[in-house]
């Protein structure tokens, strides 16, 4: 099930909120002390900023799995979102310095050490319309084994996923898998929200889990009677071929899904339908080139279906979950807020450039 801690961010007393978060992540994935505590720093730092250089925000946090797709995703990380509407920062590279700190009620620790003490950081930041930064903490873990001849290297998935009022669990999920050359990204949104919902979304990641050869439409067809006892979802499934290099997708139900390549986006489009209840009987599969610079999006109906995409491309190379939060951010305002469980999901080539970007 996709539990979620979401906590707005408004006033200092939600500063403490955000630590027992964290905290509270690291029990469910199991981190050790020593990572909790990291995780901890990270949340605390992130929430202060907030208030005192955004005016406030809000920070959600999720258990995901690996976003590198070359490696198994392995045990899951705590990753935290920070979220604002605030000025921006105008200098990031000194906001990123180790010790930096423009506030005296700051731990004196900063952005800096977040990135320092992280698995993995990353911040964006647009002068007049916000800042997001995602930080991952996981336990230490023996490097990964050596890919075979055949293996290409794979993109980058991440994302973020957002309850209904604060829920603790969100009727959305996504996962990746990976079977040899071909990686598959999946969204779920589970009809309707609460518990219910979010087991319908996870029945659909399960299936996933155990099935990532399938191609799409096969994958669709198998999710159906493992989804019946549920309520049912809407579910979208991407399949790259990293060795021909192109791009299936199929769909059922109202997940969106955007896709930018040469420089356009383009929307690839669901069959109506809910899997587990009502599934047509064919589904159509869109085949494209996947191009070097080509980005995916899917999202469900939480984000507003006239949401503007990027055009930003700047943005792209930052670690797909900032694409995400970014895309989430920019959907709404501080003053409209979700009117659904809300997930988006992105896969992108690795195109990190700064020290920022990677895991120090």
């Amino acid at each position: 099930m996709s539990r979620v801690w979401d906590i707005p961010v408004q006033d200092s007393t939600r500063v403490r909120d955000v630590r027992v978060a964290a905290e509270a992540a690291c029990a469910h994935a199991g981190l050790a002390p020593r990572r909790t505590e990291a995780a901890a720093l990270v949340a605390t730092e992130l929430a202060t900023n907030l208030l005192k250089h955004a005016g406030g925000g809000r920070i959600t946090i999720n258990l995901v799995d690996g976003v590198d797709t070359s490696a198994a995703p392995g045990a899951p990380s705590v990753q935290m979102v920070s979220l604002d509407h605030g000025p921006g920062i105008l200098d990031v590279e000194a906001a990123l310095r180790d010790g930096h700190t423009t506030s005296r009620s700051s731990l004196g620790a900063g952005l800096g050490a977040c990135r320092r003490i992280s698995d993995d950081f990353d911040l964006h930041s647009t002068p007049g319309r916000g800042t997001v930064a995602v930080a991952r903490i996981r336990d230490l873990s023996p490097p990964a084994p050596p890919r075979s001849d055949h293996e290409a290297a794979g993109p980058w998935v991440g994302g973020v996923n957002v309850p209904l009022a604060e829920a603790e669990c969100s009727g959305d999920a996504w996962h990746w898998a990976r079977s040899d050359n071909r990686l598959t990204l999946l969204l779920a949104d589970g009809l309707g929200h609460g518990p219910e919902a979010a087991r319908a979304s996870t029945a659909a990641t399960r299936e996933l889990r155990a099935n990532p050869h399938l191609p799409p439409d096969d994958l669709l067809r198998h999710l159906d009677p493992a989804l019946r006892p549920t309520r049912g979802a809407a579910v979208a499934v991407a399949q790259l071929d990293l060795k021909s290099r192109q791009l299936s997708f199929a769909g059922i139900g109202n997940i969106g899904a955007r896709l930018y390549t040469a420089g356009a986006w383009r929307p690839l489009l669901s069959h109506p339908g809910i899997v587990g209840v009502q599934r047509p009987a064919t589904v159509p599969v869109h085949r494209v080139p996947w191009q070097p610079d080509s980005l995916l999006v899917l999202h469900s109906d939480g984000l507003p279906s006239r949401w503007t995409p990027p055009h930003d491309t700047h943005l792209f190379t930052h670690d797909p979950a900032v694409v995400a939060a970014a895309i989430l951010r920019d959907a709404g305002s501080a003053a409209s807020p979700l009117r659904d469980d809300t997930s988006v999901a992105v896969l992108a080539p690795d195109r990190r450039t700064g020290d920022h970007d990677r895991h120090l």
